[in-house]
């Protein structure tokens, strides 16, 4: 028997706006690695979130967790402080 269940990504980062209802904006800063010129250099991505309870305000550091679409571009919850 095969397991169709598939593991959910679970990414660090930290929020970079909370003005919009139940939604945060999440910044996530990792490195990219160029095989062609053998180089590392910094990417940043920034995701919609969402927030039920509107807990978590500019600064914090959170952990987030992808889920199914909630909304046009929200894929992502989040799901504890870092």
């Amino acid at each position: 028997m095969v397991d169709t269940k598939t593991t959910k990504r679970v990414l660090q980062g930290v929020v970079v706006s909370d003005r919009m209802v139940k939604t945060r904006i999440v910044e996530i800063h990792r490195t990219r690695f160029i095989a062609k010129y053998e180089k590392q250099f910094p990417a940043t991505t920034r995701v919609k979130c969402h927030d039920e309870k509107n807990e978590f305000h500019t600064g914090d550091k959170v952990v987030i967790q992808e889920s199914r679409p909630l909304s046009k571009e929200k894929r992502w919850v989040i799901i504890g402080r870092q």
